[in-house]
């Protein structure tokens, strides 16, 4: 029988309340890994947890707030001492931006929205980049956008975190690839999840407007995001680091 390829893994998701999160928690716990799951939600946090706990892995929940470096710094070094390593990140938690042209746009909803979208990943990055360079090298990949490779009227502030990302992602992968860390983003279209539903105004007029941006019809599921992720952290994606591969349906194909 062939050993799952996440097995003896401690695989790290942020955002893991719902949505690409939950699916790929759920995902990495299939395939062998231990997760630890950190969210600001901590209800369905914990309905992520059982529903890992379901495939038998093990799994830790943690309350986590990704703009404080302090939460952070707590749940990666809680995650080392409760399974003595770290292998993997998923840094995917995000929100997103009401529409508004740039003018209209608060400082407060502006340095918001970064914070949540692109500090976030580099604070998470401080300390899971030293914890996995202990356990001998690691694979970490940040949730960009398609939004974080074109441009797209009144989402000035969330365009311009989720590109700020896939540098920060470029970066990064250059700083630690000799040390066997490495570090790639994936960009997904629009995908099923509460935060298209907030978007969308869970309306079926706003569902079918935002769907008829998608060549393919449809929406994509938060399970196909996922298996991308599990494809850049395994040994399947052992050349790609500072890549930010694009999975939304050809949205951005002809922009």
């Amino acid at each position: 029988m062939t050993e799952p390829r996440f097995a003896g893994k401690v695989a790290f998701v942020t955002g893991s309340g719902s949505g690409i999160g939950r699916a790929t928690a759920i995902a990495f716990a299939a395939e062998g890994a231990t997760v630890v799951l950190a969210d600001i939600d901590t209800s369905g946090n914990e309905e992520t947890a059982r529903l890992v706990s379901g495939h038998g892995g093990k799994v830790l929940a943690l309350k986590c707030d990704v703009t404080s470096s302090q939460e952070i710094q707590a749940a990666v070094e809680q995650a080392v001492q409760e399974f003595g390593r770290l292998d993997i990140a998923f840094n995917n938690a995000g929100i997103e931006q009401p529409p508004a042209a740039l003018v209209d746009i608060s400082e407060d909803q502006w340095a918001r929205l970064l914070d949540v979208n692109l500090r976030s990943a580099f604070l998470c990055m401080k300390y899971q980049i030293p914890a996995m360079l202990k356990s001998g090298g690691g694979s970490i990949v940040n949730t960009s956008s398609g939004a974080g490779v074109i441009g797209i009227s009144g989402q000035a502030a969330y365009v311009a975190a989720k590109h700020g990302l896939i540098g920060l992602t470029k970066s990064t992968a250059l700083d630690y690839a000799s040390q066997g860390i490495r570090v790639n983003a994936i960009c997904p279209g629009i995908i099923e999840t509460p935060m298209m539903d907030r978007f969308s105004g869970g309306t079926p007029e706003g569902r079918e407007r935002v769907i008829g941006q998608e060549p393919v019809g449809r929406m994509g599921k938060p399970e196909e995001i996922a298996s991308a992720v599990l494809w850049l952290s395994s040994d399947l994606g052992s050349f790609a680091t500072g890549h930010a591969m694009v999975i939304d349906g050809g949205q951005t194909v002809g922009i």
